[in-house]
């Protein structure tokens, strides 16, 4: 090769101010000239070189940001608020689409059962998604970037109600599009709304005592239990289970305002759960 480039073209090179074309035909010829790229290595200023890859390893080290993110961000969510949401575990495709499946086995059963019968089984199950949702949404048994959430500069508390109302708001608009779907109940298909609200508060309000598994575990089966129970009592009538009855709704109201009451009082304990693993 007769052509190399000249010093100065490679002082100027190394300082990035080459301009093109010369800057275009010195590229070109530092890829496959070894002594070009030994003499550029030598009149570089040790410090910016360092200074480059520092750059460069922090670019490539980070994390890519995702659509959700971005959405949120644009949405003039603060940066650190929209990452701890976009890395809510249950917003991920894999729960969403298992809410969306069992959501439409229920609606599929309301559709089989006779006219003027009562969609038991999907008011059922629908109260047991946002409970099922917060509670894999928080805790270092169950979310995968719970690391990350401990070392974050938010309150504990804060941030379980952030990623609570971005579950409660994905899952209950989930349900209310499946409400829709099912045939013409009135408003009796909304009776889900308050048990579902009543038992994620339930949950929540025992998981500094209980953890992030065993609240909404028992939370969850003293629901099925309740369930069991009201059916055993109408004895085959034709009639809604007692807690989608006025009165039951009545009662999971009170539960709510309750339960979301005394998470009010416990907030300062989630600070202690954080740093605690279960």
């Amino acid at each position: 090769m007769s052509w190399h480039v000249p010093e100065e073209d490679l002082r100027a090179y190394a300082r990035g101010e080459l301009a093109a074309p010369a800057l275009w035909s010195a590229d070109a010829h530092l890829t496959s000239c070894a002594r070009c790229r030994g003499a550029l290595a030598y009149v570089s200023d040790p410090v910016a070189l360092d200074a480059g890859w520092d750059r460069l390893d922090a670019e490539l080290d980070a994390p890519r940001t995702g659509i959700l993110e971005r959405l949120l961000v644009r949405a003039g969510v603060p940066g650190h608020t929209a990452r701890l949401l976009a890395a809510t575990p249950v917003l991920r495709r894999s729960w969403l689409g298992a809410v969306v499946a069992v959501l439409l086995l229920s609606v599929a059963a309301g559709h089989s059962v006779r006219t003027g019968e009562f969609p038991t089984l999907f008011l059922a199950l629908a109260p047991l998604l946002p409970l099922a949702g917060v509670a894999l949404s928080y805790g270092p048994a169950l979310d995968p970037t719970y690391e990350m959430a401990v070392v974050a500069p938010t309150h504990g508390f804060r941030l379980l109600m952030i990623r609570t109302v971005a579950v409660l708001a994905v899952v209950l608009a989930l349900n209310g599009l499946a409400t829709l779907a099912l045939p013409a109940y009135g408003l009796r298909a909304l009776a889900w709304l308050l048990p579902g609200l009543a038992l994620t508060a339930t949950g929540l309000a025992l998981t500094p005592r209980l953890g992030p598994v065993l609240a909404p575990s028992l939370v969850g089966g003293a629901w099925a239990g309740l369930l069991l129970t009201a059916d055993a009592l109408r004895a085959g009538a034709d009639v809604p289970l007692a807690p989608f009855t006025a009165a039951g709704q009545g009662v999971a109201a009170v539960v709510a305002a309750l339960a979301a009451g005394l998470l009010f009082l416990l907030r300062d304990r989630f600070d202690l759960f954080q740093g605690r693993a279960v």
